[in-house]
């Protein structure tokens, strides 16, 4: 049950070939821990950039270049579905009103200023904190129990963070109106217990990505009660934008611990 929802997991929120079913599908949306199972696949990969310096040594890649590269594996691994979230949200959040003209705006096509916005700043909180990640040294704190890289460790903790961020919204929150974001809101609150214990062994990671998890777990939290002010609900623009705003906030929550410890 649990390979099935992981391969469902896989299947819906990267491009992993994995090859989508009905069976993998509804045990995705039964089982909120195939959500951060999902993350550590997806955070092992797109780091693998940012393993770079530690690797090879002897032949620095530019820190920028090492940048770069973990922005276009975070991609090439996830697609861009979740960053339309973030656009739809942008749009929704500048509007006036009550939350049904607000979900209105969630199913209109056009583009707005909002939309802009939101996705420009994002992509520039990203890759800034890929940024800032590059730069902190290949060896890991004191701290870490595993010999993983800084950068490493924080990225795969803000990936978790995230995907554990979405399943504190499908096992707290509540649907805006029929759509994806009821498809997953079924679950009770107690089965966000999983959830919490696939993330534990971030804590070998050390204190960085601690910080990590801890603030992508906390950005979408904030967004679960933003959406229920604002839109009455979730859906799956709030899911897509829980993921890439929790990872944002989760990388440079790491970078600040590191640079205070």
């Amino acid at each position: 049950m649990v390979l099935t929802a992981v391969r469902g997991a896989l299947g819906f929120l990267t491009r992993i070939p994995t090859g989508r079913t009905d069976e993998a599908w509804t045990a995705f949306r039964e089982t909120p821990a195939a959500f951060p199972l999902a993350g550590w696949v997806v955070g092992a990969l797109a780091a693998l950039p940012l393993a770079a310096p530690a690797v090879v040594p002897a032949a620095p890649v530019p820190v920028p270049t090492v940048a770069f590269g973990y922005l276009l594996a975070v991609y090439a691994v996830t697609g861009v579905n979740h960053a339309d979230g973030v656009a739809d949200l942008g749009d929704a959040a500048v509007v006036h009103g009550d939350p049904e003209r607000r979900r209105a705006v969630l199913k209109d096509t056009e583009v707005g200023v909002g939309a802009v916005l939101a996705l420009g700043l994002a992509l520039a909180g990203l890759a800034l904190g890929a940024l800032s990640l590059a730069r902190l040294p290949p060896v890991a704190p004191s701290s870490a129990a595993v010999g993983v890289p800084t950068a490493v460790g924080v990225a795969l903790a803000a990936e978790v963070g995230a995907k554990v961020g979405m399943a504190a919204l499908a096992c707290l929150g509540t649907p805006a109106f029929e759509g994806l974001g009821s498809a997953f809101t079924d679950n009770s609150p107690t089965s966000l217990v999983a959830p919490g214990l696939v993330a534990v062994p971030v804590a070998l990671l050390g204190v960085p990505a601690l910080a990590a998890l801890a603030g992508g777990v906390a950005v979408a939290l904030a967004l679960l009660s933003w959406s229920r002010s604002a839109l009455g609900g979730v859906n799956g623009d709030v899911f897509g934008a829980a993921n890439e705003l929790a990872r944002l906030a989760g990388l440079h929550a790491g970078v600040v611990a590191w640079t205070l410890s």
